[in-house]
């Protein structure tokens, strides 16, 4: 029993504030949620990323988070643009807020609302002010542009940092003080502007699948024969390298593999491949027997390893 439980895949339901009713699990995560490369999520990060959409009660499919993955960096999770203000606008206690950019001049600081600034000013910074209804003293917060402009690898800001850093401090701001005045509502949550993330590459629009409102809409589709073919033969036909990368992203078997998918799940096939039998410290003769092999398994043997694979699965 407990074994069949272990085995038995991972999932989560729960209802948005909105009242949508949102299906996750790894394989939908991996298929249609990560923006970057689907086949270098961990398993951890896809968990991670599932608990905060249940008990944010965000949907991921109406880009109300994100899980943006780039090579083996460490995953972000990151809550959408407009999801703080539209929950805090609907909060009972919530009574209002003032946001904007700090200004330097000859004279001090200038506290501005708003994001607006000439040419020739400074933006150092961002401010903002909070007030909930049962609190006498507003939730005031300050930042620094300096902790917050993000930079490419080549040392270029950020496409958004770089073209309207005052309404992106300014948003940085406001959230971390909506974040302060209801930690009920806002734990755990950060917005892109708050994030080591390029912002301006996000996609914004929804991703219509049968999961969305609870609204039936094209099913995903699947890899045909030939595409799982292409998967064992990069993998040099070895079974295992195959299962353990599709089973790591979420599938029982390589005809489950969703064709928008299948580019990652290929690249890390050959890795994966390239790791276990392509060592510098191989013998040649080990590498050439290898390579015999390979060469050895026709189109015939191979179909009797995939139809055995998919028996096993079933």
């Amino acid at each position: 029993m407990a074994e069949e439980q272990a085995k038995k895949p991972i999932e989560v339901m729960y209802e948005t504030d909105q009242g949508d009713s949102v299906k996750l699990n790894p394989q939908i995560v991996r298929s249609y949620l990560v923006s970057g490369d689907p086949s270098k999520v961990t398993d951890q990060e896809v968990m991670m990323f599932l608990s905060l959409c249940k008990y944010g009660k965000l949907n991921p499919f109406m880009r109300e988070a994100y899980l943006v993955k780039y090579g083996q960096e460490q995953a972000t999770l990151i809550t959408g643009k407009e999801t703080f203000t539209k929950r805090a606008s609907s909060h009972p206690n919530c009574d209002g807020w003032e946001a904007g950019v700090i200004l330097r001049s000859q004279g001090g600081l200038e506290y501005r609302e708003g994001a607006f600034a000439l040419p020739d000013e400074e933006i150092v910074g961002g401010w903002a002010n909070v007030y909930r209804k049962d609190r006498e003293v507003p939730v005031k917060v300050s930042v620094s542009m300096q902790e917050y402009r993000r930079k490419k690898k080549d040392g270029t800001y950020m496409a958004n940092w770089a073209n309207m850093p005052g309404t992106m401090i300014r948003k940085v701001a406001l959230v971390q003080a909506l974040r302060e005045a209801f930690p009920e509502t806002f734990g755990g949550m950060y917005s892109p502007e708050e994030m080591p993330v390029d912002d301006s590459k996000l996609p914004t629009e929804p991703i219509k699948t049968k999961q969305v409102n609870g609204k039936e809409a094209s099913k995903p589709k699947k890899v045909g024969k030939k595409d799982v073919e292409n998967m064992f033969r990069m993998a040099g036909n070895d079974k295992e390298v195959v299962m353990e990368v599709i089973n790591a992203a979420g599938y029982q078997k390589p005809s489950d593999v969703d064709a928008n998918a299948f580019d990652g799940i290929c690249a890390e096939i050959a890795e994966r491949y390239n790791a276990k039998y392509r060592q510098e410290d191989e013998q040649p003769q080990q590498e050439e027997e290898k390579q015999e092999l390979f060469d050895e398994v026709d189109d015939e043997d191979l179909q009797d390893i995939i139809d055995d694979m998919e028996d096993e699965a079933s």
